[in-house]
C-alpha cells in the first residue's frame, strides 16, 4: 500500500453523484427545495441519449438523468434493508447538524420518510425518498 501525505491532494476525491429521475423539472425543484441545491447546467447529451442536469450544494454535484422509456424504480429499491439485498449503489449520505430539526423541516415540505430518526452506533440516522423513490441517508454525528 502506498503512503499518502495529508498535505497532499487525494490520488481520488468525491465530485458527484448520478441520479436517475423520471421528471427533470419535478426533481430539480424537489433537491432546490429540499436542500438548496443549485441548478448548474441542464442539457441533452446525444451519446447517451440522456437529458442530464447538474446541481450542487457547496462542493458536492448530484447529476440528474433522464432517459426515455427508463424503467422505474423496484419497490424493494425504495426500502432501506431491502435495498442492500440487491448489489450496486445503495444510496447517497448527507451529514447534518441537527437532524430532528431537519427532519421536522422535511416533513412540513411533505418529504418521502422511508425510515424516521433513530440510533445507529452512536449517530442519529433517517432514510428519506427523493421525488422519484431514490433512498437519501441523513447522519447526525455526536459532538
Amino acid at each position: 500500500m502506498t503512503q499518502v501525505d495529508k498535505n497532499q491532494e487525494p490520488v481520488i476525491k468525491p465530485l458527484h453523484q448520478g441520479i436517475s429521475v423520471a421528471d427533470m423539472e419535478a426533481s430539480i425543484a424537489w433537491y432546490q427545495k429540499m436542500f438548496g441545491f443549485k441548478l448548474v447546467s441542464d442539457k441533452f447529451i446525444p451519446q447517451l441519449p440522456a437529458r442530464i442536469a447538474f446541481m450542487e450544494l457547496g462542493d458536492f454535484s448530484i447529476e440528474l438523468f433522464v432517459v426515455e422509456g427508463a424503467a422505474t424504480l423496484p419497490e424493494d429499491r425504495r426500502t432501506p434493508n431491502l435495498d442492500i439485498r440487491t448489489h450496486g449503489t445503495k444510496h447517497v449520505a448527507y451529514r447534518v447538524q441537527d437532524l430532528r430539526s431537519l427532519m421536522e423541516d422535511l416533513k412540513s415540505k411533505n418529504v418521502d420518510i422511508a425510515m424516521d430518526v433513530f440510533p445507529m452506533e452512536g449517530d442519529l440516522v433517517s432514510f428519506i425518498r427523493d421525488n422519484t423513490g431514490n433512498l437519501i441517508e441523513l447522519i447526525q454525528k455526536p459532538v
